[in-house]
């Protein structure tokens, strides 16, 4: 295995504009991603992603916005060290590339970075499995909350 990129798609019943804001809003994304994520949905900007609570061992991790294009690419930077600049060799890249596809749209969600942040490779492995267990569980929770907002009024 090369543990250089993690792929997945699955498909959403909604419109590519609708899948891009749950995709790139702070507010969507914690309802089915982390447990809080404050950011600008907008380039360059800069923010967190929380996972539990940070004062009982949850994680936070800086997030950077790198595109934003509606309603088919929205991207950004995380995993980099708080005091430093996203860049290639110190965080992960992942990309929503969002297609229509019949009445919804096919979401291409894809992860790279692992190999070029120089890790050893035991470390590399457990880094890469442990982003293959979490897309694989936060992933598949994406598609029936998007099915929630619209039975809203």
């Amino acid at each position: 295995m090369e543990f250089g990129t993690i792929e997945r798609e699955i498909y959403v019943e909604a419109t590519p504009e609708i899948v891009f804001e749950v995709v790139s809003s702070p507010d969507h994304l914690k309802e089915w991603w982390p447990d809080d994520a404050r950011y600008e949905p907008t380039p360059g900007s800069t923010g967190e992603i929380v996972f539990g609570d940070p004062d009982a061992g949850g994680a936070v991790v800086p997030f950077t916005v790198v595109d934003a294009r509606p309603p088919r690419t929205f991207s950004f930077r995380w995993t980099h060290p708080a005091d430093q600049v996203a860049a290639e060799g110190n965080s992960l890249l992942v990309t929503f590339e969002l297609t229509p596809s019949g009445g919804g749209t096919l979401l291409k969600m894809t992860e790279t970075g692992f190999r070029e942040m120089g890790w050893e490779i035991a470390v590399l492995e457990q880094q890469y499995q442990e982003h293959v267990t979490g897309w694989d569980f936060y992933l598949p929770r994406l598609a029936p909350y998007v099915a929630t907002l619209r039975v809203r009024p």
